[in-house]
This record gives C-alpha cells, structure tokens and sequence, in this order.
C-alpha cells in the first residue's frame, strides 16, 4: 500500500475532496492511482483489503480529464469506453462484494458494494432499478454486522426504486425479498420473515424454476427461521432440499465435463476455465458456506441421519473437485465409507476416479 499525505495548500481550489468511504474531507490518497482519497489510515486499508487492491490501477482513467478530441467520432468513442470501463467495475466489484457476504466478511464487503453503488449511478442514473443489487449487497452486510437501522435505510432505498419500476425484474424482487427476511429474522419477527422468505421462493422460482441455484437460498433462510423456531422437521426437509438442488448441480456440472475430457492432463489443462463459465466466485462461495452449515447442523442433531449427511459430504466434496482442490475433495468424500451409507453410485463415478488419481 502506497499511502501519500495531503498538502492542503498544493490541492486546486473549489474542488473539495472526500473520504472514499465516509465521505468526510481527505487527508490521505493513495500513491498508487493518484485518484482516490482517504480521511484516515484506517478507511485507506479497509477500502485496500476489500476492492481497492484490485481495481486501483483500473480508477485512473475513469477519473482523469478527457483528452481534448478533434472531432465528434473521437469524443462519442472516449465516451463509449468510459461507459464501458463503468460496467466493468460495478460487476466487479458487486461479485467482490457478494463474495464476501457469502463468505460471512460483512465488514470487508462494505466497501466493495458503496463502490459498486456509485458507478451504478455515474451509468444509470440516482434512480435506476441497476442501483438495486448494491443497496442489497449493502443492506445484507449491514444486517450481517449487527447495523439493522442502516440496513433498514438501504432496504428502503431499494424498495423505492423497485415500486416505481413497473417491469422490474422476478430476480430483482426476489433478492430484495430474501434481504427483507433477513432484516426480520435478525429482529426476532419471524412471521414477518417467512413471508418474505416465501415471497423470494416465488419470485425465484418464476425467474429461475423451482430447483435452481438461485432458488436454494431463500430455501435455506427459510429453513434457519424454522430451526431458530425448533420446528425441527420442517427445517430438516428445507435443509435436504437446499442439498438437493446443490448436489444435482454439481454433478451435471461432472456429468457434462466426463463426457467431453477423456484424460485427466486434458481436464487438468482446461477445467478451470469450464467451471467458471458455470459458477463464478460468488456462487463458489455460497455452495461452501451453505453446505458447510447445513453439514454442521447434521452432525449436532440428536437424531442422525446418515444418509442426508452423506449427501452433503459428497455435494461439498464435488464443489472442492470442480474447483479443482482434488486433495481436500478426496478428504471430504472419504469422510464417509461406502459400507455406511448408500454413496456406491457417487464414489464410483467416473469424476471421482479421476479425482483419486
């Protein structure tokens, strides 16, 4: 990190600067890029540690004057590239933001999401349903950090703009939904928070179908409102289908890559990039932080169930195969024997052979 000092008496005047994060007046700047600033040391590494380290280098040209252009063509062109230069980072650093939510790093997500906020507003505009996935990513961290009074303002925010979009999206219902259930289940109103969940299922459902990725999580909210009310069964039945559906991704994911790579230095040299063609980093992170708690809520409760749990041991070890951690996917699958549950079918796949070489 390259932290410079500002000199208040070298800044040009009539052009105040502000924190990246607080927006409070700037003393500090990064020396790398030049072009973003800091009231303190502390908001320069939280900004570095969650999005800046990544997108230092891409802020110059984006926040540096335009060259003077000698004819319209050249102007429309700067133009069309800074706008695309734009796009790029609110998926970038929305993606970064959402990792971390996933990942239970509420803090570090924070900055992440305010960036990607306000390059959706430099493209879109203060009032466009594209504003609505970082007020959400910013709300749930919110809520992740114990701030419900700020996460209720984000929450509000998002609700407006989606109340005055008349074509707004059944995904973009959806997650503002599920972030509501959220909100509620960390106040204690459950009721309130299972018809949000309910709410996010439908919406989900209608956008992706009823056994999709994208549906599993408001699945697996639900089943923790259900668990936190020890309405055990119902829970448990939510918790299997959260499962289900991750388990049955992931093996067409295996299913589809054993039929095209007939050799492992063939799958070596190339699957990576066909895995992340079909779960990004985001998603990566969820799988993991889902099955993980559903696998520790299996293995503490009174009554086990072998089978169910197998079921989770073998989804997580196939996400830690397809991202290519073989050692810890091998681990994983040999938690369980194939003598103790019904996972001959699973272990003896032809994924899985190449995993054990």
């Amino acid at each position: 990190m390259n932290v410079q000092q500002l000199v208040p008496l070298a800044l040009p005047r009539g052009r105040p600067l502000s924190c990246e994060l607080c927006g409070g007046p700037a003393q500090l700047r990064c020396g790398a890029c030049r072009v973003t600033y800091y009231c303190d040391v502390d908001h320069q590494k939280a900004d570095w540690v969650s999005i800046h380290e990544k997108i230092c280098q891409l802020l110059i040209p984006i926040r540096t004057s335009f060259p003077f252009f000698n004819s319209e063509k050249e102007r429309k062109h700067g133009m069309e590239q800074l706008l695309h230069r734009q796009k790029h980072l609110v998926d970038l650093t929305h993606k970064v933001a959402q990792k971390f939510v996933f990942e239970g790093k509420h803090k570090e997500a924070i900055p992440a999401a305010l960036h990607s906020l306000r390059f959706s507003i430099d493209t879109c505009g203060p009032d466009s349903v594209e504003l609505v996935p970082a007020y959400l990513i910013l709300a749930e961290a919110s809520t992740g950090l114990g701030h419900l009074t700020q996460a209720e303002e984000y929450l509000s925010q998002a609700q407006w703009i989606v109340l005055k979009t008349s074509d707004c999206s059944n995904g973009i219902q959806s997650k503002l939904h599920r972030n509501l259930g959220l909100l509620y289940a960390a106040k204690g109103n459950f009721e309130e928070s299972l018809y949000h969940l309910a709410t996010d299922i439908y919406f989900a459902s209608c956008a992706f179908g009823t056994h999709d990725i994208s549906t599993s999580g408001g699945y697996f909210h639900m089943a923790n409102v259900f668990f936190r009310q020890n309405k055990m069964d119902i829970a448990d039945s939510l918790y299997t289908e959260v499962t289900d559906i991750w388990h049955a991704h992931f093996s067409r994911l295996i299913r589809v890559q054993s039929q095209t790579l007939t050799t492992l230095s063939c799958m070596l040299s190339i699957h990576r990039k066909c895995f992340i063609l079909n779960v990004d980093e985001a998603q990566q992170a969820e799988a993991s932080q889902v099955l993980n708690a559903i696998l520790d809520i299996k293995e503490q409760a009174p009554k086990q169930q072998p089978a169910k749990t197998a079921n989770v041991v073998h989804a997580l070890a196939m996400l830690h195969y397809l991202i290519l951690d073989l050692p810890k996917a091998s681990s994983t699958a040999s938690l369980y024997s194939l003598d103790s549950v019904p996972l001959c079918r699973c272990i003896t796949d032809a994924g899985w052979m190449l995993c054990s070489e």
